[in-house]
This record gives C-alpha cells, structure tokens and sequence, in this order.
C-alpha cells in the first residue's frame, strides 16, 4: 500500500521531539490537529521499554496471549464510530468505508487470537530412539510502520501477529493519519503489559530512526517502494529481518469474448475505489481490440457519472493530488487522450476527478510508475498474449487481475505473471487467510495470513536422544 512512512534524513537529529506534525482534513483544508514527532530519544526509550518486556511477553501462554488480543479487539469494535471519523478527517476516506476498515481490523485482531495459540512446530522422523521436532519462538522487538489508506485493518493485522506470536511492538503509524494510529495504540495498550505495545508518532524521520535503531529485531512496512527500499538497507546493516508490502503498479488485462460493459465496471471498481489509494488498485489497463471500443466508451460512462454524481473522496493531500495530476498532464502531453477527468477543481482541499486516459503507452508514467490516484490509463493490444506479455513486464508485482471467459488464458495468466496475486474475472475479493508473497520493487516476505505468524517467529530444532548411564555399553 503505498504511503510515504519513512526515509533516511541528512541528518540525525538528537531534538526530541523532531517537531510538530500538522493533519489538515482533505476535504476542505481545515486543521484536523498537531501532534508530537517522536525523536531519537523517544526511540531509544521504546526501544529499551520493548526489550525489557520481551522475555515476560515471550513466557506468556499463547492462549493468555490470544486472549489479550480478544479482548483489545472487543475495545476496537467498541470505539469503531471514533476511529472512522477520524480516519474520514484525517485521509478524507469516506466514513462508511472507514467503519468497514475498523470491522476488517477486528476480524484481524480475532482471527490473529485464535490462529496465535494453534501456531506450531513440527514433527520430525529421525532414529527410532530419539525424538526430533521444531518450536516457534518470537523474534524480539518488532517496529511496525503502517500506512494511511487503510490505517486500522493494515495496523491491526501486523500488531496481531505481532503480539500474538510473543514480539513486543513499537508500531509508527502514517504521519498522514498520526491520530487514528494513537489512538487506535490508546484503545489497544491497556491490555497488554507495559512496554509490550507503543505507539510513536512522527513522519519520515521518526521511521528512520526506527529502522536504523539497534535492538530492533523485525521491520515490518507498508508503503511506498522507495521508503521500503530504504528501510531494507537499514535491516541489512542492523540485521533486523524485514517484512515489505509496498508499491504495485497493478495491470488488469481484458481478454476477446468478455461483456464490455462489465469489464468497464470491474475497471472503474478497481482504478476508482477508494479515489485509487488501494495497494492492489487497477494502475493499467490492457484491453484486447475486439472488445475495445466499447469497453473504453462504457468506462468513460463509469467515470462520468461518478464525477457527475460526486461520489469521490478526496486524495490525502494536495502534495498526492500534485503528483497524479502531473502523470496525468505529462501523458497527454506525450499523446494520450483525456477522455475524461484530468482537471485540477476549484476550491479548498485535495479533490481529485475520476480521469480516463486512451491511447496510453508502456513508456508514460502512468504506465510505469504507481499512480495511487483515481486514474484509469488504457492501451489497445492486438493478443491476449500481447497484453499478457506487457502485463508482465514491469518491475513491480504486488497483484494482476485477468477478465477472461477461456480457462487456458486464465491458467497462462496465473503462470506469467510475475507477482503475488493473480485475480480471475474479479479485482477485488478472496478467502479470508489468503496471504501472497510480492516480487521485485513490491516487497518480500508475507504480509497478512497465517503464514504472518511465521515472519514474526524464529524457528528451533529440538533433537533428544538417549542417554547412557553408568554401567551401560
């Protein structure tokens, strides 16, 4: 999910706190509030707090553990109306959509309670007279930088198999939305003991003293693939293990046969959600020629009538809305045709019109880079192998949604592409539990899932063999 959480400073400063952080609301600029940038000194006070409690967190029962995590989950449903309005002020996400974040969060935080417990080794075949096996163990102080998009489901699915597992937690939350993370952390902490859980606000400086903090043994991120990029150099020269889910520049491929209409729907579903601040939102379109016309004429419609209706929310800023709408003018200057959008309104806040590009290129931006904004580039490919063979090559591979009715494309589909999730003939969905691994510039490691649990977890082999008393041969 791409969001900007932490990059390497020119310098380190010692000041503490850094600074103040003003959250404006994107909606129409007012001031939502300031609050504390965390310093070196707060980072090293976390820091120490979480070692200290990790040995009496890790000795804890993993069922006392999971239902720690029960009950800060029954605090979060409590508070939901809370944490959406100030999820809706901060990041301008609608507030329905904000409760449905705060509910998928909790359903995290309970699934991570029952999974905790249940995390176990293996059994191992070995002599016949000796007993071999495996055990889990936590890995000690993990950070946590999570994003702004969707800040209570990711934050709560990293600080569950966090906690769960038996890590202690310094969790840094977006400076985009530092007060849903604080108190998202306020309505979580009181059930854990002190030091096994805090929460650090600040923005790109703080997340680098985090990651460059010795006595931290897991970095986990969300965001952006330049600050992930970032902190996995700070892992490398710390030895912290690191966990990254960043940027994707997602394609969806449109195959002959399919009903345009609906194809477009699934388009404008993908690319204009959440105004395209979604991870796995639809970044290119690749459609076959046969179907093509009217499946650009319908996704314009699709466009039109939420621009007509106003049913987008704002981007995070102006300082996003900025960088979309300079993709946007770039590709048309280098040949795409705005079909529809593109233009920067009037008025207070960071508003953003569903845009359609046609005519695209693989050599504009907004082919090659995340646009993270409500924009809908298309290019007419002759072949679905000619588009499956532009969908793969990109250096990004987070996810790929295929609408197709043929089973042989679907199955070269999934064999192609290069990333962590294939969707057929839907761009959003999937099994609860589903957790995929990203490829190149999108990460490493698995982000969500059961197999979570392993990144968090340390893994020992236990042999006991026989011993020989005295008297024995």
């Amino acid at each position: 999910m791409s969001a900007s959480v932490a990059s390497a400073p020119s310098s380190v400063s010692t000041d503490s706190p850094v600074g103040r952080m003003a959250v404006r609301n994107p909606s129409d600029g007012t001031l939502v509030g300031e609050l504390d940038a965390a310093g070196l000194e707060e980072v090293r006070a976390a820091v120490r707090a979480a070692r200290a409690a990790c040995p009496g967190w890790a000795a804890t029962d993993p069922a006392v553990r999971g239902q720690a995590l029960r009950a800060a989950a029954a605090a979060v449903a409590a508070h939901a109306g809370e944490l959406a309005d100030l999820n809706n002020r901060e990041t301008g996400k609608p507030v329905e959509e904000a409760l449905g974040g705060v509910a998928a969060g909790v359903a995290t935080l309970e699934q991570y309670a029952e999974l905790g417990p249940v995390h176990r080794g293996l059994s191992l075949r070995g002599s016949v007279l000796a007993a071999d096996y495996t055990v889990t163990e936590p890995r000690g102080v993990a950070v946590l930088l999570t994003p702004w998009n969707d800040p209570v489901a990711v934050a709560a699915g990293l600080i569950g198999a966090a906690l769960v597992t038996g890590n202690a937690v310094i969790h840094k939350p977006s400076e985009r939305s530092p007060h849903t993370g604080a108190l998202l952390g306020d309505l979580l902490s009181p059930f854990f003991p002190p030091g096994v859980l805090a929460t650090l606000t600040g923005g790109a400086e703080t997340g680098s003293l985090l990651s460059m903090e010795t006595g931290v043994d897991v970095l986990a991120h969300v965001g952006s693939s330049s600050s992930g990029a970032r902190i996995a150099r700070a892992g490398a020269l710390t030895g912290a293990h690191v966990i990254r889910e960043n940027g994707g520049n997602d394609p969806l491929l449109i195959d002959a046969g399919v009903d345009p209409e609906w194809a477009a729907g699934q388009a404008a579903l993908g690319a204009f959600s959440n105004s395209g601040q979604i991870c796995t939102a639809v970044e290119r379109i690749y459609v076959h020629r046969d179907v093509a016309d009217a499946f650009c004429e319908a996704l314009v419609g699709e466009a039109r009538r939420r621009n007509r209706d106003a049913v987008q929310a704002p981007l995070v800023d102006e300082r996003l809305r900025t960088a979309v709408h300079a993709q946007v003018t770039e590709a048309v200057r280098d040949g795409a045709v705005l079909a529809e959008g593109g233009v920067v309104p009037p008025g207070p806040g960071a508003h953003y019109p569903a845009t359609v590009l046609l005519n695209c290129t693989q050599q504009m931006a907004v082919f090659t880079e995340e646009t993270f904004g409500p924009v809908a580039p298309v290019q007419v490919v002759d072949s679905f192998d000619e588009g499956l063979a532009l969908a793969a090559g990109d250096r990004f591979g987070l996810a790929a949604t295929v609408l197709t009715p043929l089973i042989d494309s679907a199955h070269r589909a999934v064999a192609a592409l290069p990333v962590g999730t294939v969707k057929i003939n839907t761009v959003f969905g999937g099994a609860p539990g589903g957790s995929a691994q990203p490829r190149g510039e999108s990460g490493s490691g698995f982000g969500y899932g059961p197999e979570l649990l392993d990144e968090f977890s340390l893994v020992k082999v236990v042999h006991v063999g026989i011993p020989q008393m005295p008297g024995q041969k």
